[in-house]
């Protein structure tokens, strides 16, 4: 729409039908006339792991970034499941809250860099273990906070959080263990 091929209707009407998707083959014909839609349509692998530590997810890298911004103004907004994340992601929330999980994303580059500012709202960032994680934002008022648990082997995409938290907060986390829960016999 930005580029002035589809009508805002036309986006509209696209974007009901992806919401609406349940398969991926569902989406064939609402991207099928867009440049580079054969590349947004791959499925990221889940990558082998050896002992404790991720195997570098370097397969996951590629793709044309499918959105490139996310604003909360006094609401929500998320980010998830299969999406090529660009080169730099935006998030912006005031009185709101953002969820961005790149557990399931591709990566357009081999480092991306996701700028968050949120004033009195909060940005949570979920990111998978396969991936290193640099945090360097600045909290007034408010925190940057790295919660990840590990340091993802050389040649794995790298992930530079940045941006400004006034009177709000940005956490980077890894996604939360599944526990097994088994009934006592």
């Amino acid at each position: 729409m930005s580029e002035g091929r589809i009508t805002v209707a036309e986006l509209d009407e696209r974007l009901q039908a992806v919401y609406a998707a349940k398969t991926l083959g569902d989406l064939t014909p609402i991207t099928s006339d867009l440049p580079g839609s054969q590349l947004t349509l791959g499925q990221p692998s889940t990558p082998a792991t050896t002992g404790n530590a991720p195997a570098p997810a370097t397969n996951r890298i590629g793709g044309t970034p499918t959105s490139n911004t996310a604003i909360a103004i006094m609401s929500g907004s998320d980010r998830k499941g299969q999406w090529v994340v660009p080169a730099t992601f935006n998030a912006f929330a005031f009185w709101g809250g953002i969820e961005i999980d790149i557990t399931e994303a591709r990566f357009s580059e081999p480092e991306v860099t996701i700028q968050a500012t949120t004033i009195m709202g909060g940005i949570d960032i979920v990111v998978p273990e396969d991936v290193t994680v640099h945090v360097t934002g600045v909290g007034f008022m408010g925190a940057f906070e790295n919660k990840t648990r590990s340091q993802a082997p050389e040649g794995s995409p790298v992930v530079r959080v940045t941006g400004l938290a006034l009177m709000g907060g940005v956490t980077v986390k890894n996604p939360r263990k599944r526990k097994n829960r088994e009934l006592d016999a």
